[in-house]
């Protein structure tokens, strides 16, 4: 089966509120714990919905499409020892083949456009909030990687700032993340799955890992 038949076009989208507290006994590192994940069909692109509850001292979660600079930015290019960008067509043998998460075409760079295939890897920190998925299978879970092929993805993402004034203000509150696709139930059919999620703040502190419970798609669908 093709891949655009699997898992059809991914969108993204998140809702984010929060409450402002007294600083005592809130982390700097955020802390989340998992509240709920729900299955939502519907006449196009299937719902994922993650929620998580967080705490955090100083408030300084959340990432706005505009925060693209280092060290939020979304690749980084590879060079050769000259400085050089690496193309396809001159790639050292340790490079991989084509495919669009190690390889970029016709980008931008230093506000010009290179006409070329350029090898890049990815910059996790352009993400503020990253999801893994695992499948049970004879007993153990293992991790489905969206980021291998045929998919060549992720559902890693973002969520907007939270607060909109200076930082240090301690928060708490919720955030749902919705993951858009045709192909959940394509893939993943009766299996047992689990999520794992972090959340990470601006200053880049990663937050605890939370799992949602075993279930099946029935089991959660709204």
């Amino acid at each position: 089966m093709r891949f655009k038949n699997y898992l059809g076009i991914i969108f993204l989208f998140v809702a984010a509120t929060g409450c402002i507290r007294p600083p005592d006994n809130f982390p700097s590192v955020p802390s989340i714990t998992f509240e709920s994940l729900e299955y939502v069909p519907t006449s196009g692109p299937d719902s994922l919905i993650i929620g998580i509850d967080f705490q955090d001292a100083e408030g300084d979660l959340g990432l706005e499409a505009t925060d693209i600079n280092p060290p939020f930015n979304a690749v980084n290019y590879q060079r050769d020892a000259a400085g050089n960008l690496i193309t396809y067509s001159k790639r050292p043998i340790e490079a991989p083949n084509y495919n669009p998460i190690d390889w970029i075409i016709d980008p931008i760079v230093n506000n010009q456009v290179v006409r070329d295939t350029i090898w890049i890897k990815q910059n996790p920190n352009q993400y503020n909030i990253f999801v893994r998925f695992f499948i049970k299978r004879n007993g153990t879970f293992t991790e489905f990687r969206w980021q291998d092929p045929p998919f060549f993805t992720t559902f890693n993402g973002r969520f907007p700032r939270i607060l909109t004034t200076e930082e240090g203000q301690s928060i708490e509150g919720n955030i749902r993340y919705g993951m858009l696709s045709s192909g959940w139930e394509a893939i993943f059919r009766n299996d047992t799955i689990r999520v794992d999620v972090e959340i990470q703040d601006r200053a880049l502190n990663r937050s605890n890992q939370v799992s949602s419970e075993e279930v099946t798609l029935r089991q959660i669908t709204r």
